[in-house]
């Protein structure tokens, strides 16, 4: 599932549960909502994403590409280990601010593989 909200400097998306090709068919909507809402910061919330795979990846990237296109910044707060090193090996990490003090709600856990070894 993934929920958009906005306020009025900064469009936050939540990821909760799979980002992975079986969520591919809501991406291209969610890409042309965020573009329009023009917002100058996206900040992408994964403390409820349990996991991500390589479509998942070049979703978080052609969204961070767009918004950098518009001058903006993408932040990710709550990616595990895991989630970090996919984009990692996609070489695209350097696309976003990673939030690494951020801590999740309780009752927004992390996935079961926070802390895993790369």
């Amino acid at each position: 599932m993934i929920e958009l909200s906005t306020t009025a400097t900064a469009t936050v998306l939540v990821v909760a549960g799979d980002l992975d090709l079986s969520a591919r068919g809501e991406f291209p909507e969610i890409v042309a909502r965020v573009s329009g809402l023009r917002r100058q910061l996206l900040v992408v919330d994964l403390c409820r994403t349990t996991f991500l795979d390589s479509t998942g990846a070049a979703f978080l990237i052609s969204l961070a590409d767009a918004t950098a296109r518009r001058g903006g910044v993408t932040s990710l707060r709550g990616g595990d280990d895991r989630t970090l090193y996919v984009l990692e090996v996609c070489g695209a990490l350097d696309m976003f601010r990673v939030v690494e003090d951020h801590r999740c709600e309780p009752d927004q856990a992390p996935s079961p593989w926070a802390g895993a070894r790369r």
